[in-house]
């Protein structure tokens, strides 16, 4: 590891404006900003929102060599300072200082790509026009040297006025250096010093020359690019072989859901109901025992038993994302999105909702199109979320059967669920088309992504994007599941007559449950399946959770069969298959539609939205059920 040059700045008139005390990490995307963030912070980050916006970001706490901390905002990802979406515009706006509530920041490390240098030096010249206290970090300096490539660190730093250092964030070479900066904001308030003067750059062509300039001064020599990933591309981005390829690896991610998830999920059954025989042999008779055995233990315990699946989903997730593929597969996607009036920037917030719609609706602000942006945040919820993994994991297990169709490479459960997953997206493409060709018309836009050489993804950044991912759910877990299954077990129990809890079907749950029986009747749903399907609004997995419960306290009196059991005892098939429907479908989830209230500023779009998503379910689960009864 090499760097040079002091800490500098000359501090702009800020006014009344108070210091953030944390520093800024910005960069291009793909420069490897996430996983510099991550080496830094481990587990001490969180992710939250900027005042007064809905643009996601990560705060984390930096530990110095005398134990000291420091935070670390990591924001969105730009290529200029001429913000284009909202997300640049936050960026902007934190690092000029236009967003009082949170402050100038204390410094600012610019983390580039050093294999791409020419073209992400560009964003240097007006970052470090700023005046702030800035560390430029030149990453995948091990890509860097295997591909012959070589930069001149000290050299760079008297061209441009500023701290320098080469480091790789997935190896944590040179990583200290950006611990040593940190530590420096820390110790001394920013305050004017001598600096080299930046040209006055007003186009981007300029900057590109300058970039071009400072580079060769540096004894910048760009690395050759891989010859393998040339061979790949031409591969994976065939117009016939890459979708091909791109079907094979969803099959193999959908079959090792079930295949892979399997052991651990009965582990984590058994540890669930032998801590619940524990604590039921600890316990007296009574409704303290009933509401942690039959509410808490049979409605979150339910739940929390797909967490393997989950997490297997995101590590699937988090390995083709991280080597580079999903970059391609953003490109292969656009030819198709591209008919239905989408553009491939929109494949990411899509993919995304995979995980959650929340998230996914806020990454929408990278789209710079108004119409293409809305678009985007209207079919969102109907991509396949992990809420609806448990709901169909737990209806697929109880009535499909698992037999091989493909030998042991794909069997009928994992292309059921694969079904499922392309259900979505064709009422996603469906809803799309529909848009465009009424109330969203407009031109095509282009599509311009830059792809990423492949890279071997970290176990470290996997392994704490998961530990992440299982806080979340266990917290959704221990927060909404569980306020809804505790008011569940007590609507349940009441009314409370003579020392005794009334029949489940005759409790104020079981009435709420009756009324809306006739209404769900003809899609093969009974007062059971009514009760779960207005709990799962606050979280569609809660329905799970809500099932749990009820069979849960109505087979206290014996030994309380397995939920799938009684879900056959209860469901025909042709109502479990309408279930399935009606999930891939309805919206169910309150979260959402706050958060396409709050993106797009009306209640217009989010109560049009629900309404929309709530008759396609509740017809495509008729049709489904009334289907199976024609036919069987």
């Amino acid at each position: 590891m090499s760097d040079s040059g002091s800490c500098h700045g000359a501090a702009p008139q800020t006014g009344n404006r108070k210091a953030g005390h944390y520093v800024a990490l910005v960069g291009p995307p793909n420069a490897g900003k996430s996983t510099l963030f991550n080496r830094l912070t481990g587990l001490r980050q969180k992710v939250a929102n900027f005042p007064g916006v809905t643009v996601e970001h990560h705060v984390g706490r930096v530990k110095g060599s005398g134990g000291q901390e420091r935070f670390v905002v990591d924001l969105p990802g730009i290529y200029s300072m001429t913000p284009r979406s909202e997300d640049e515009q936050v960026t902007y706006d934190v690092l000029t200082g236009a967003k009082e509530s949170l402050g100038l920041p204390d410094g600012i490390i610019l983390i580039l790509d050093s294999t791409n240098l020419h073209r992400h030096l560009v964003l240097a010249a007006p970052v470090l026009a700023l005046g702030l206290l800035t560390l430029v970090v030149l990453n995948m300096a091990d890509d860097l040297e295997a591909r012959g490539g070589k930069v001149d660190p000290a050299a760079l730093a008297k061209e441009i006025g500023a701290p320098v250092a080469l480091i790789s964030a997935a190896t944590g070479q040179g990583v200290e250096r950006v611990v040593q900066f940190l530590e420096g904001t820390g110790a001394r308030p920013v305050a004017p010093q001598p600096r080299v003067e930046l040209p006055v750059l007003p186009n981007l062509p300029a900057r590109r020359r300058w970039a071009g300039r400072v580079g060769l001064q540096a004894g910048y020599t760009a690395p050759a690019p891989p010859e393998w990933t040339r061979r790949l591309d031409r591969v994976f981005l065939h117009p016939i072989l890459g979708p091909l390829i791109f079907l094979v690896v969803v099959l193999a991610v959908f079959q090792g859901i079930f295949t892979g998830a399997a052991p651990a999920m009965d582990g984590v059954e058994g540890l669930i109901a032998w801590s619940g025989d524990r604590l039921g042999q600890l316990l007296p008779e009574g409704l303290l025992r009933s509401l942690l055995i039959e509410g808490v233990w049979g409605g979150v315990g339910s739940v929390v038993v797909f967490l393997p699946q989950i997490l297997l989903l995101f590590l699937f997730i988090g390995v083709l994302e991280d080597s580079g593929y999903l970059a391609r597969a953003a490109v292969i996607a656009d030819r198709t999105m591209a008919r239905v009036g989408l553009q491939g920037k929109a494949f990411i917030p899509l993919l995304s909702a995979y995980a959650c719609a929340v998230p996914a609706i806020m990454a929408t602000r990278t789209i710079e199109n108004k119409r293409d942006r809305l678009a985007t945040v209207l079919i969102a919820p109907f991509m396949t979320c992990s809420a609806r993994l448990p709901v169909y994991t737990l209806l697929i297990a109880a009535f499909v059967p698992n037999t091989p169709l493909v030998g042991q490479f794909l069997g009928l459960q994992a292309a059921v669920l694969l079904g499922l997953y392309l259900l979505g997206f064709a009422a996603a493409v469906g809803t799309a088309l529909l848009l465009r060709s009424t109330v969203l018309r407009h031109e095509k836009t282009t599509f311009v992504m830059e792809l990423p050489a492949y890279r071997r993804p970290s176990v470290r950044s996997l392994l704490l994007r998961l530990i992440d991912r299982a806080a979340i759910f266990l917290k959704r877990a221990g927060t909404v599941i569980l306020l809804v299954t505790i008011v569940l077990w007590v609507l349940a129990h009441l009314p409370y007559r003579d020392g005794k809890a009334p029949p489940i079907e005759e409790s104020i749950a079981g009435q709420i449950g009756r009324a809306v029986e006739p209404a769900i009747q003809p899609l093969g749903f009974n007062w059971k399946i009514g009760i779960g399907l207005i709990t799962s609004l606050a979280a569609r997995e809660v329905i799970v959770g809500t099932l749990g419960t009820i069979y849960g306290i109505e087979n206290a009196e014996q030994d309380s069969p397995p939920l799938i059991e009684s879900l056959r005892k209860d469901l025909t098939p042709g109502g479990a298959y309408a279930l399935m429907i009606f999930f891939a479908f309805a919206m169910q989830c309150f979260s959402t539609v706050a958060i396409v209230r709050r993106e797009l500023g009306s209640w217009a779009w989010p109560a049009a939205q629900f309404a929309y998503m709530g008759l396609l379910a509740y017809f495509g689960a008729l049709a489904t059920n009334q289907l199976w009864l024609y036919l069987r």
